[in-house]
């Protein structure tokens, strides 16, 4: 782990979803599960997700990323990550048109004028091998997963990493951190699964609490708004297009209907930037 010290890093967030950025573009090193631990410690530098920057292997494209949670773990998507490090890229480069390369595909970010960050998540994954399910259930848009059945159906979807959203009656009422972490490992989801709870507050708003995965509990997630909005528009609840309010604030999420890509919009935030030091690095207690 010495060889991340010394490393620049940033500090922002999304939504109140917290993002730790390193550039690792001009001398790429692995970050570790356990470097990833080590830098989430309360009073080092919290996150929800590290977003790492490591060289473009396509010329059109300002970087690789790769994505770990805060308990090291890795992430093919973070919808609040990608809008950070494309308000960065463009600070750098005066670009308002970015492209970064993912596990999850290709991520198309247009910055603002007002400073928001749009960016284009792709087309949702729907099949229950691709979300993935461990066993075929049929209507993934409606199932009834076993012990839970109190919570309503629940609809899966994969945006690069999977979800489970169960549409409640006061997302507010629910115990997110009992029924995240259990619902997380079940055994229906063979890579764990990010778990939405979310309310229907008109046609075109939702109301959303998210436990996610590797991370527990967070003030907001980009792709599970995402994936909300289109289990919403599949279940007949809403449009293509809706305002999705997390405890951090508002996403607006459009499935586009030409091409069935899932176009996110929000703001971002700078919190602090400083550099890592080998006492940052060391093995948590």
């Amino acid at each position: 782990m010495a060889s991340l010290a010394d490393r620049r890093f940033v500090k922002m967030n999304g939504l109140g979803n917290e993002i730790l950025v390193l550039d690792l573009r001009a001398d790429p090193v692995e970050v570790t599960p356990e470097a990833a631990r080590a830098l989430a410690r309360p009073g080092v530098v919290p996150f929800d997700q590290a977003m790492l920057l490591y060289p473009a292997r396509r010329p059109d494209s300002s970087a690789f990323v790769r994505i770990l949670n805060s308990d090291g773990s890795e992430s093919a998507a973070c919808g609040n990550g990608t809008r950070c490090i494309a308000a960065l890229e463009a600070e750098r480069t005066g670009n308002s048109h970015l492209l970064f390369e993912s596990a999850a595909g290709l991520l198309d970010c247009v910055v603002r004028p007002d400073g928001g960050v749009t960016v284009d998540m792709g087309a949702p994954r729907l099949a229950w091998n691709e979300i993935p399910l461990a066993r075929d259930v049929g209507d993934t848009a409606a199932f009834d997963m076993a012990g839970h059945e109190v919570l309503g159906p629940a609809s899966f979807v994969s945006m690069g990493n999977p979800h489970a959203i169960f549409f409640v009656p006061l997302a507010d009422a629910v115990d997110v951190e009992r029924l995240g972490a259990a619902l997380e490992h079940d055994p229906l989801f063979p890579e764990r699964a990010n778990i939405s709870f979310a309310q229907m507050l008109s046609h075109d708003h939702i109301l959303l609490h998210v436990w996610e995965r590797g991370a527990g509990r967070t003030r907001a997630c980009g792709t599970a708004a995402c994936a909300t909005a289109v289990a919403a528009a599949r279940t007949g609840r809403a449009g293509r297009q809706v305002k999705v309010t997390l405890p951090g604030g508002d996403l607006f999420i459009h499935w586009r209907e030409s091409d069935g890509h899932v176009l996110m919009t929000g703001p971002v935030a700078h919190e602090f930037s400083g550099i890592l030091t080998p006492d940052m690095l060391a093995d948590a207690a």
